[in-house]
């Protein structure tokens, strides 16, 4: 596994509405680490997500992911950029007009994939790995929270990311099932992904012991792997 750094921010400052969000912050995140993200309600975990994919446009210090500048990047960056990220959200964001099929391959199509057999064939790999193939024709009602998360997942994976940003990816389930999905998440990390999880979720990282990274009154404050004080 390669210890290059796939993730750095130096210097970084953001206000909302006049309240400083982050002071100064500063973090190296290396190809295939696992980082929880933990912190109060409103602390900036999302923020410091949105900062990475590009949703919160900065003005100074220095934030590099995958090898794209983010300082003032341009909107017509952001597309590209994207497409060396996967991003898994609380609430799925499945469009609920379409099946599941139709979902992945919007997806594909909006990055480039012409080929209809490869979009097949990729479309059967993902849902594969997330163990829906069964599902493929249903549409996101008619799946339950957890199933619809493993699909956000399989959606986040098409394009083989260097990096997946999952903001509270199990906030919305029940205990067993954040626990199928977040050993989803770590058998991607395990292939040698790098995942960030914006998470207040404990008992997951209890289970699935990582480098965590706590938010508190604007800084970065990194615990290691074993520490209970989270």
């Amino acid at each position: 596994m390669s210890n290059s750094v796939i993730i750095n921010l130096e210097n970084i400052n953001l206000e909302n509405l006049e309240k400083k969000i982050f002071s100064n912050i500063s973090t190296e995140i290396k190809e295939g680490e696992l980082i929880y993200i933990i912190g109060k309600t409103g602390s900036g975990k999302s923020s410091l997500l949105k900062i990475l994919y590009g949703d919160i446009i900065l003005r100074q210090g220095k934030a590099e992911i995958a090898g794209v500048d983010l300082i003032n990047i341009k909107e017509n960056k952001i597309p590209f950029l994207r497409r060396k990220l996967g991003i898994v959200f609380q609430d799925f964001k499945l469009l609920a007009d379409r099946s599941i099929k139709k979902n992945l391959e919007f997806v594909l199509k909006a990055t480039d994939w012409k080929d209809k057999i490869k979009i097949k064939e990729r479309i059967d790999e993902v849902l594969g790995l997330v163990q829906l193939q069964e599902k493929i024709n249903n549409f996101p009602n008619q799946l339950s929270g957890g199933e619809q998360q493993r699909i956000a997942i399989a959606r986040a994976i098409l394009n083989k990311p260097k990096v997946i940003l999952a903001d509270e990816p199990t906030g919305n389930l029940d205990p067993a099932t954040s626990k199928k999905v977040m050993k989803l998440l770590k058998d991607i990390n395990d292939e040698g992904t790098t995942v960030l999880i914006a998470t207040h979720d404990y008992e997951i990282i209890s289970k699935f012991p990582s480098k965590t990274i706590r938010i508190e009154k604007g800084k970065l404050l990194e615990l290691s792997k074993k520490s209970t004080n989270i």
